[in-house]
C-alpha cells in the first residue's frame, strides 16, 4: 500500500529546525560580538596594560651606596664594581650540584665557594639569583660568555662591592653590610620605604652601616626596559637614574685609632677617646678586632667559628656593651660629689691605718698600715681607699646615685651605634625592683662602701667613663658622643653636623671642679700615674684604677702569678689634656691588666702623645732599648700651653704606688 508523506508539515519541522538553529547561532554570535566589546572596550585599558608589560620590564637600577671617611678625609668604607656568577634555582633544568660541576670547568669554584652559596640559598627566595662567584677575572668572563648557550638560568652580573680598605682597623665602628636575608626581607616589607629596596641585595648588618643605613642606602631608580619572549633586554625605553647615598664623615681620626690599636696589642680591652667641648668621639677602640671583609659576600664556616669561638671575643663590642667596675676611676666623681653636697672641705683630712672598719666588717685599703693623714688632694693623687670608705659611708647609696646619674653612669650616652649597654648605677629604688625575695631587695650598709672605690654593684661601660670624664673636663656641659661628625647629602653634597649643640649642663660650683682637675693633675704629676706621663710637653689630668674580676678569700692576698690571666684584676685610666684646655679626654680599660699605672696609663699617654704633639712611637722597637717617637708629617705639633689650673702640692718624696 503506498504511503503518502505530508510534506507541508515536514516542512514545517524543517524550516522549525532551521530557524531554532539560526537563533541558537545568532545567540552565539551575539555572546562572541558582547564578549569581543567586553574585551575591546570595556577591558581595553587592562589588557592593554598586561600586554605592555609582557613586553616591558621594570627594572630597579640600584643606587650607589654612601662612602664613609674619617674626619681627615681617609675612605674607610667605599664602593668598587666587579663581575659576579649568579644562578636563579627556579630556572634551571636538572640537578643543581650538576649544573655547578659543569661551570667548575670554566670558572675556579672552591668548596667554600659552594658552601657559601648553599648557605645563601637557604637565606632566599627559589627565583633570586645567587652568586655562586663573585669577582671574576677578565678570562672567567670571558669562558662563560662563549659557553653561555649551555647553561640556562646563569648569568654574569656587573655589581657594586663594598670593600673596607683598612680591614681590622676600627671595625666596630664601621661595621659591615652583608646579602639581604629572610629576616632582612621581613623587616624590608614593614618599613614605609620598602620599595626603595626593590633589587637591593645588600644591606648594613653592623656599626654604622646598620644605624646609618637609610643615609647610606640612597634613593631606587628604575629602567623601563624592552625584552623579546625569552625574557632578554632589547633596548632601554626610559631611565629613572638612581641617587646615591650620603656619605659619613666621622668625627674619628683613624691615626690615633691606628696608634691606639697597635698600642694595645695582643692585650684585651677598650678605648674610648672624645673632644670635651664636641662630643666628637676621637677614637672607639675595641681590641681584638676583625676583619669586616669577611662578612660582605658571607663568612665561610672556618673564619665564623674562629671568630665566634675565640676565647678573646672579638666579635663582642666593648665600648659599648662591656660592663666593668670602674675601680678608682669613680674616685674623682666622689670627691666632687662630696665637695658639691657639703660633706667635705679639700681641707678635711682623716687619718688611715689602712683599714676600715663597718660593724664588724674589715675593709682594707690596698696599701698595708694606710697613708697616714689624708685629705682630698692626697686622697685622689694617692688613691686612698679608707677615705673613700668613709665617704660612701657618709653620703648613702641614693645620694651617690642621684649625682652621678646626670655623668651618665649607668646611662645610655645615646652614641649612634645600635645595642648599647645601660650598665648599673645603683640605688635602693633598683635593688628593690631587681629582685623578688624581701631578704634580697633590702640595701644593707655594708653594700654601700665599696661603691666608693668604683667597686660593688657599680658596672658601667667604657663608653660611659669616657663620657663622665669628658664632661668633668668640659666644666659639666654635657655634648652627645657621636661617631658621625657629618652627613653629606649624596647628591648636593651639603653637610649637617649631627650634634650641633650641647645637651644640657649640670650644675657644679667651678671652684669644685678645679680642686678634682687639680688633683687629677696630680695624679700624672706625683701620684699613681707619674711614670707613665713622665717629661711630657703638655700638662694633662687622670686618674688611675684597677678592677676585681674576682673576690678574694678572707685574709687572701692578690698575685696575679697565681691567678688565672683572666681572673686577674681589670687595669683602668681616665684623665684629659692638655689640663687647662682639654682637647681630648679618654676612657680606657685594659681586661685582666692589672695595675692601671702599668698597663692603661702608658697606652693613653702614646693617644696623647700622637694626637697633641704629632708624635707615634717606633712601631717595633729592640727589647731593652728606650722607646723612641716620630713626628709624622700630616700633624703639626702643638706647643702646650701654661696650665690654668692650680699648681698641684709639692711633690711627695716618693712615686706614689701604681694602681
Amino acid at each position: 500500500m503506498t504511503e503518502f508523506k505530508n510534506t507541508e508539515r515536514e516542512l514545517y519541522f524543517f524550516r522549525l529546525r532551521l530557524t531554532v538553529l539560526g537563533v541558537l547561532v545568532l545567540i552565539c554570535f551575539s555572546l562572541l560580538a558582547t564578549r569581543f566589546a567586553w574585551l575591546q572596550v570595556i577591558r581595553h585599558d587592562a589588557y592593554a596594560a598586561q600586554a605592555e608589560e609582557n613586553r616591558i620590564s621594570i627594572v630597579p637600577v640600584v643606587p650607589n651606596r654612601g662612602l664613609i671617611t674619617d674626619r681627615n678625609g681617609v675612605v674607610l668604607a667605599r664602593n668598587f664594581s666587579a663581575y659576579t656568577l649568579e644562578i636563579t634555582p627556579s630556572k634551571v633544568r636538572g640537578e643543581l650540584d650538576t649544573l655547578i660541576d659543569e661551570l667548575a670547568t670554566l670558572v675556579d669554584i672552591q668548596p667554600k665557594d659552594r658552601r657559601r652559596f648553599r648557605k645563601l640559598l637557604e637565606e632566599s627566595k627559589n627565583f633570586e639569583s645567587t652568586p655562586i662567584r663573585t669577582r671574576l677575572t677578565d678570562e672567567e668572563v670571558a669562558r662563560f660568555t662563549a659557553q653561555r648557550y649551555r647553561f640556562r638560568g646563569v648569568e654574569i652580573q656587573a655589581r657594586l662591592f663594598r670593600q673596607y680598605p683598612l680591614g681590622a682597623v676600627a671595625s666596630h665602628v664601621i661595621g659591615y653590610i652583608g646579602r639581604v636575608s629572610q629576616r632582612d626581607a621581613e623587616k624590608i616589607e614593614e618599613m614605609e620605604d620598602a620599595a626603595n629596596y626593590n633589587g637591593t641585595s645588600y644591606i648594613g648588618k653592623e656599626g654604622l652601616e646598620k644605624s646609618y643605613e637609610k643615609h647610606l642606602h640612597g634613593v631606587t631608580g628604575y629602567e623601563e626596559v624592552e625584552v623579546s619572549a625569552g625574557g632578554r633586554a632589547v633596548r632601554t625605553l626610559s631611565r629613572t637614574p638612581a641617587s646615591p647615598g650620603s656619605n659619613l664623615i666621622l668625627s674619628i681620626d683613624i691615626e690615633l685609632q691606628k696608634v691606639v690599636e697597635e698600642a694595645f696589642g695582643d692585650r684585651r680591652g677598650a678605648l674610648i677617646a672624645i673632644e670635651p667641648s664636641t662630643g666628637d668621639v676621637l677614637a672607639y677602640v675595641s681590641m681584638p678586632t676583625f676583619d669586616p671583609n669577611l662578612f660582605v659576600e658571607g663568612i665561610d664556616q672556618q673564619s665564623w667559628d674562629a671568630l665566634n669561638t675565640s676565647p678573646n671575643k672579638p666579635l663582642v663590642n666593648r665600648p659599648l656593651s662591656g660592663s666593668y667596675p670602674p675601680g678608682s676611676t669613680y674616685k674623682p666623681f666622689m670627691a666632687l660629689a662630696a665637695l658639691e653636697l657639703g660633706k667635705r672641705t679639700p681641707s678635711n683630712s682623716i687619718s688611715d691605718p689602712g683599714y676600715f672598719y663597718l660593724g664588724s666588717h674589715k675593709f682594707n685599703d690596698d696599701k698595708p698600715g694606710g697613708h697616714g693623714t689624708v685629705d682630698m688632694y692626697k686622697s685622689i693623687v694617692h688613691s686612698c681607699d679608707t677615705y673613700y670608705y668613709i665617704l660612701a659611708n657618709e653620703m648613702g647609696v641614693d645620694a651617690i646615685h642621684d649625682f652621678m646619674k646626670p655623668f651618665g653612669f649607668g646611662e645610655l650616652t645615646g652614641i649612634d651605634l645600635e645595642h648599647e649597654r645601660r650598665g648599673l648605677l645603683p640605688s635602693t629604688h633598683w635593688k628593690r625592683t631587681a629582685y623578688k625575695t624581701a631578704p634580697l631587695q633590702k640595701w644593707y650598709a655594708g653594700e654601700t662602701i665599696s661603691l666608693g672605690i668604683g667597686q660593688g654593684y657599680n658596672h658601667f661601660t667604657p663608653l660611659q667613663l669616657a663620657q663622665a670624664t669628658a664632661i668633668l673636663a668640659n666644666n659639666g656641659v654635657v655634648m652627645k658622643p657621636h661617631l658621625v661628625k657629618q652627613i653629606e647629602h649624596g647628591v648636593t653634597h651639603v653637610r649637617t653636623l649631627t650634634v650641633p649643640k650641647e645637651s644640657y649642663r649640670i650644675a657644679l660650683k667651678q671652684a669644685n671642679i678645679d680642686i678634682i682637675k687639680n688633683a687629677m693633675v696630680g695624679v700624672a704629676r706625683e701620684g699613681t700615674a707619674a711614670r707613665a706621663f713622665l717629661k711630657t710637653e703638655y700638662v694633662s689630668a687622670g686618674k688611675t684604677g684597677t678592677a676585681q674580676v674576682i673576690a678574694l678569700k678572707k685574709n687572701e692576698k692578690y698575685d696575679a702569678n697565681k691567678i688565672a690571666e683572666r681572673h686577674r684584676d681589670h687595669a683602668l685610666y681616665s684623665g684629659f689634656a692638655p689640663a687647662d684646655n682639654p682637647r681630648i679626654a679618654i676612657g680606657i680599660i685594659v681586661e685582666n691588666g692589672g695595675f692601671g699605672a702599668e698597663a692603661a696609663a702608658p697606652i693613653v699617654r702614646k693617644a696623647f702623645d700622637y694626637y697633641l704633639l704629632g708624635k707615634r712611637p717606633v712601631e717595633k722597637p729592640k727589647p731593652g732599648a728606650e722607646t723612641l717617637v716620630v713626628k709624622v708629617a700630616h700633624a703639626a705639633p702643638v706647643k702646650a700651653s701654661p696650665t690654668a689650673v692650680a699648681a698641684p702640692k709639692p711633690a711627695a718624696a716618693s712615686v706614689a704606688k701604681a694602681e
